[in-house]
């Protein structure tokens, strides 16, 4: 185990897994009260399209390897594609399930028919989809913690504004808060967020490490700032075991980081209603 966990890739991989498991719940916890658990799925998707984007960019410059630009690529995209989102939810024009289904599908489209331009083929954006650990390079990491550092720090100066919008959007616009900013940058965020996670989990469950903790602690934390604190606790022992267990067995890490977490929130539901049934009927018994 020691020779592993000193393998440089190895722990690149584990600074990277704990800057996403502290990252994603600090704006998951916002998109759960926002009623949009599954915003961080359609970015998750349309940022396939910027990483083929990038690596398009990447082999018509002549850049070695062609995906040097994926991950910029991804951000782009991905901002883009929150804006939109954004945009469509604020005006009122669709409804924002269908704007989320149009970036499902175009995003995944515009990803395989991009990295066929590119000389490319689907395979090639299998660890973008899933997560790959091998793929993890000092430039990701850089990348990821720079962005960790710029999520963390506007959730922590914005969190009361975030926190109204979120709760009672209504209430954030009579209070006089300024609620397109504010979306915006919530927006941004998840898109920073999903962007960062690619390569720990994947774009096809992103959305679960931003999701799932938050369930959790909901069931754990009457609060806000005790489901905060449950939330990223168990978001980071998931994603640091997750890349542990991958280190040793050849599974996808974004599929292993999931389960951990579904297996986690399934056992403290099981816990607390078993918990819960045992003083009712106690209760009734006295």
């Amino acid at each position: 185990m020691t020779d592993i966990l000193n393998e440089p890739l190895t722990q690149r991989a584990l600074i990277i897994a704990f800057l996403v498991g502290l990252s994603a719940p600090a704006i998951g916890i916002y998109l759960v009260q926002k009623g949009m658990s599954l915003m961080g799925d359609g970015i998750g998707h349309i940022s396939l399209t910027g990483v083929a984007l990038g690596w398009l960019a990447g082999t018509a410059w002549n850049l070695e390897p062609h995906d040097t630009l994926a991950i910029p690529g991804a951000i782009l995209l991905s901002i883009l594609g929150a804006w939109t989102i954004e945009i469509i939810r604020s005006k009122g024009k669709t409804q924002g399930d269908v704007a989320l289904a149009i970036l499902f599908y175009g995003g995944i489209a515009g990803g395989i028919i991009l990295i066929s331009l590119a000389g490319g083929t689907t395979t090639n954006l299998m660890s973008y989809l899933f997560g790959s650990l091998s793929t993890v390079s000092v430039s990701d990491l850089w990348y990821t913690l720079i962005l960790t550092i710029v999520i963390i720090s506007i959730t922590h100066i914005l969190s009361g504004p975030f926190f109204s919008v979120s709760h009672d959007e209504e209430f954030a616009i009579s209070s006089g808060l300024p609620i397109t900013f504010l979306n915006i940058t919530l927006a941004t965020l998840t898109a920073l967020t999903v962007s960062i996670s690619m390569h720990v989990v994947g774009a096809l469950l992103v959305s679960a490490i931003m999701i799932v903790p938050i369930a959790t602690a909901q069931l754990l934390g009457n609060s806000f700032a005790k489901v905060r604190i449950l939330s990223t606790t168990i978001s980071i022992v998931s994603c640091l075991l997750g890349v542990i267990i991958t280190s040793y067995y050849p599974l996808s890490p974004g599929a292993t980081i999931v389960v951990l977490l579904i297996g986690i929130y399934a056992l403290t539901a099981i816990v607390k209603s078993t918990i819960t049934f045992l003083r009712k009927t106690f209760a009734t018994d006295s």
